[in-house]
C-alpha cells in the first residue's frame, strides 16, 4: 500500500468532521431530548451481539447487511449489528421488561455489508424509537407523529408520508392458496413495481379469477386518498383481514391528517418493504428531492416471542447523518474568544466563568502568532487587559 492509499477509506464509510459533527451532534442531542419528552426512555446496546440473537425474527435483508466474525472466547458466530430494532426487542422481553407500554429509544452506529442504496452509506447513525405492549392503533398513530416531529426538528420542511399494510397482500396470497415459493416470488416482482410481469405471473399462477383480478390490481393501488375509496370498492367482498387492513389505514391516515395538516398522504398498497417480519402497518417519510425514504418503520408483533416474551411492537428509525443533511436548521456558530497565553489567575477564572455561560474561548500557545490563520479566523473577539479587569472585545 502506498502513502497515498493509506489515508482511504472504504466504499461507503465516511468520517465526520468538526462543521458537520457538531451539528449532527446538536441533532443527536435535540432528538433525544425530543423522545424524552414523549416518555422514550434512552437505550445504549452494544456494537456487536451473538448473530443467534441478533438476526432472529428480522428477515431475510438484515441478515444478508451484518458483518460476521467469530468470538475468540466462545467461539461462536458474532454479528456486527446492521439495526438496532431487535436489540431493543431483546432489551424489552429481557433486560428491561416492563407488563404495560415499554417506550425506547436509541442513536448507534450500525454496519451494512453493502450500502441499501446506490452510492448510499455503510456507517450511518440509526435514531429511532421503539414502542412495545401497545397492541391498538393508537400505538402507530404516536409512532407515526414522533416520526413527523424527528424530521421536522431536523429542519425538513415538506413531509410526504407512505403508508401500507402488509395484511393486505397477505391475506391475498393466503385466499389465493400460494406457497411459500410463489409467495416470494410475487413479493420480488411487487417490490421491482413491475406492473407487465406481474400480470403474466399471475395469468401463468393463479387459476381462480377473483384472486387474480384482486393480485393483478396490487400494483395500482397507489395514490392519493382516492387510492383507499378504490380498494374498498374492489375489496368489498375481499378476506376479513384485508377489509380490516383498510379501515386501519383510513382511521390512521384521518388521525394524523388531522394533527399534521400540511403533511402529504399517500398509500401504497402492494408495498412489500419489510414483508418478512412485519405484521401490520408499515410507514415511510420522504422529502421532495430525496428519493430515499429519510425515515421509515412499521408494527412487527411476534419479534419478542424468539426472547421468551411475545409482545405488540411497533417503531421507526432513520439516518441522523441523512435528515442533518438535508434539514434546515440554522448551522451557525457563534464566534470564539481569544485569549492570550498567560499564566494570569484572574485570565483563568475569567475564561473559566466564559466557558459556563456557554462561550467558546481558545487559550493561545506560547510561540503562536499571526501564522495560526485558522485558529484566528474562529475567533471574533478576544480577551484583553484593561487596569486591573479582564475584558472581551471585538478583533479588529
Amino acid at each position: 500500500m502506498t502513502q497515498a492509499e493509506r489515508w482511504m477509506l472504504p466504499d461507503g464509510i465516511a468520517e465526520i468532521l468538526p462543521a458537520d459533527a457538531k451539528r449532527v451532534e446538536t441533532l443527536r442531542r435535540d432528538l433525544l431530548d425530543l423522545y424524552h419528552r414523549w416518555g422514550y426512555e434512552m437505550i445504549i446496546p452494544p456494537m456487536v451481539e451473538f448473530t443467534d440473537s441478533l438476526l432472529i425474527g428480522m428477515g431475510r435483508d438484515v441478515d444478508l447487511s451484518t458483518f460476521r466474525v467469530t468470538d475468540q472466547l466462545s467461539g461462536r458466530s458474532l454479528g456486527i449489528r446492521a439495526d438496532i430494532t431487535p436489540q431493543a426487542a431483546r432489551i424489552d422481553s429481557h433486560s428491561f421488561p416492563r407488563s404495560g407500554a415499554n417506550r425506547l429509544c436509541y442513536a448507534g452506529q450500525v454496519l451494512y455489508t453493502r450500502p441499501r442504496a446506490p452510492m448510499g452509506p455503510r456507517a450511518p447513525i440509526q435514531i429511532g424509537a421503539e414502542l412495545y405492549g401497545v397492541e391498538s392503533l393508537q400505538g402507530d398513530i404516536e409512532v407515526i407523529s414522533l416520526m413527523v416531529e424527528t424530521l421536522r426538528t431536523a429542519g425538513i420542511r415538506e413531509i410526504h408520508l407512505d403508508l401500507g399494510h402488509v395484511a393486505i397482500f397477505r391475506s391475498l396470497a393466503d385466499a389465493a392458496q400460494l406457497n411459500a415459493d410463489q409467495q416470494s416470488a410475487l413479493t420480488a416482482l411487487l417490490q421491482s413495481k413491475a406492473v407487465a410481469d406481474i400480470e403474466r405471473w399471475v395469468e401463468a399462477n393463479i387459476e381462480d379469477p377473483q384472486a387474480a383480478k384482486w393480485l393483478r390490481s396490487l400494483p395500482r393501488l397507489a395514490g392519493g386518498s382516492e387510492c383507499l375509496a378504490r380498494a374498498s370498492e374492489l375489496f368489498a367482498d375481499g378476506p376479513n383481514a384485508l377489509v380490516n387492513a383498510l379501515e386501519e389505514l383510513q382511521q390512521v391516515a384521518d388521525a394524523i391528517a388531522r394533527r399534521y395538516p400540511q403533511v402529504e398522504l399517500f398509500f401504497d398498497l402492494g408495498e412489500m418493504r419489510g414483508y418478512d417480519y412485519e405484521t401490520g402497518l408499515v410507514f415511510a417519510a420522504y422529502s421532495p428531492g430525496h428519493g430515499q425514504a429519510l425515515a421509515n418503520g412499521g408494527r412487527y408483533n411476534g419479534i419478542g416471542a424468539v426472547f421468551g416474551r411475545d409482545r405488540a411492537a411497533t417503531g421507526f428509525s432513520t439516518d441522523l447523518v441523512a435528515i442533518n443533511t438535508l434539514g434546515q436548521n440554522d448551522s451557525g456558530e457563534a464566534g470564539a474568544i481569544l485569549a492570550p497565553a498567560s499564566d494570569c489567575e484572574q485570565l483563568w477564572q475569567r475564561i473559566g466563568c466564559l466557558r459556563a455561560e456557554g462561550e467558546i474561548v481558545i487559550s493561545a500557545m506560547p510561540g503562536e502568532g499571526s501564522d495560526d490563520t485558522e485558529t484566528l479566523a474562529r475567533c471574533d473577539r478576544e480577551l484583553v487587559r484593561e487596569g486591573d479587569q479582564w475584558v472581551v472585545k471585538a478583533r479588529g
